[in-house]
């Protein structure tokens, strides 16, 4: 009998944390685009008891999403997907930021959603920097959660008078993270399953180490010096709020959005903390 499949897009710290908490007993599908990560966390999750199985995989290309839809069928029933891939905004262009983690995402969402099992279960990462933009209006809003998925990139919204920088094609792709969470859970409701977004705060993962070590990284100390925490989060406290809502304990929560990030959104919105509003171009 086929197992019960987990499909993790992204091998890094924060999608293994959350894998390990959900997968025992299942089949798990690892996808990431670099080979090396991939072989290093399915061999510590299979030292660890896991039932694991990779595939390379590229979150900016339908038909590499729609090659990992097909590996997880045959391997059994969708039961979770969860999506921790994505790239900084020091590490790339505004181009690739919004192709992977706006246009890329949203492909996931769409192709998941026409095979996830009934009573499964998906949690996107998203980030507290799309926290960070104002109200862009009930227009925009729609455009950025109800666009046809291929036309996405081209809207006016996200051309480059507005994205000037890959810290904004960031935040604007996890704002758009958000809203097409909510716009695809309908879909999801109609398979008898749940879509919701996690928006961590700076979580100490080889990813935020560039950003510490980059342009911004005196903005993200300021920020824990603000923050109730007085530190960043790990891996393993967004997992918990992860194992959560993929479990049947959060079957009345659908389309939401989780702000995890030690207080500091409300403060840069709603405090007089300056250090935290000179460092709102921090992720």
């Amino acid at each position: 009998m086929k197992k019960e499949v987990v499909v993790l897009f992204g091998s890094g710290s924060i999608g293994e944390a959350i894998a390990r908490r959900v997968s025992a007993g299942k089949k798990l599908l690892l996808a990431d685009y670099n080979e090396d990560n991939l072989k290093n966390v399915q061999k510590r999750l299979q030292e660890a008891g896991f039932d694991v199985e990779t595939i390379k995989a590229d979150l900016s290309s339908r038909a590499s999403i729609k090659s990992v839809v097909n590996k997880a069928q045959e391997l059994g029933e969708i039961k979770h997907l969860i999506n921790a891939a994505g790239v900084s905004p020091s590490q790339t262009t505004p181009e690739q930021v919004l192709k992977v983690d706006l246009y890329g995402t949203s492909v996931l969402l769409e192709e998941f959603g026409k095979v996830i099992a009934d009573g499964g279960s998906g949690v996107i990462i998203s980030s507290q920097s799309g926290h960070r933009l104002p109200a862009l209006g009930e227009e925009n809003d729609k455009k950025l959660a109800m666009t046809s998925t291929e036309d996405l990139l081209d809207l006016d919204i996200l051309k480059s008078d507005t994205i000037k920088d890959s810290l904004a094609a960031y935040q604007y792709a996890k704002r758009e993270n958000v809203l097409r969470v909510a716009s695809e859970s309908v879909n999801w409701q109609k398979r008898g399953a749940r879509i919701n977004a996690i928006s961590p705060g700076i979580v100490m993962t080889p990813l935020a180490l560039d950003e510490l070590n980059g342009p911004r990284g005196a903005g993200y100390k300021k920020m824990f010096e603000s923050m109730v925490t007085k530190r960043p989060a790990t891996p393993d406290e967004i997992a918990g709020l992860a194992e959560f809502l993929l479990s049947d304990k959060a079957a009345f929560i659908t389309g939401s959005d989780f702000l995890i990030d030690g207080g500091v959104t409300a403060q840069y919105w709603y405090g007089n903390v300056n250090e935290v509003r000179e460092s709102g171009k921090a992720k």
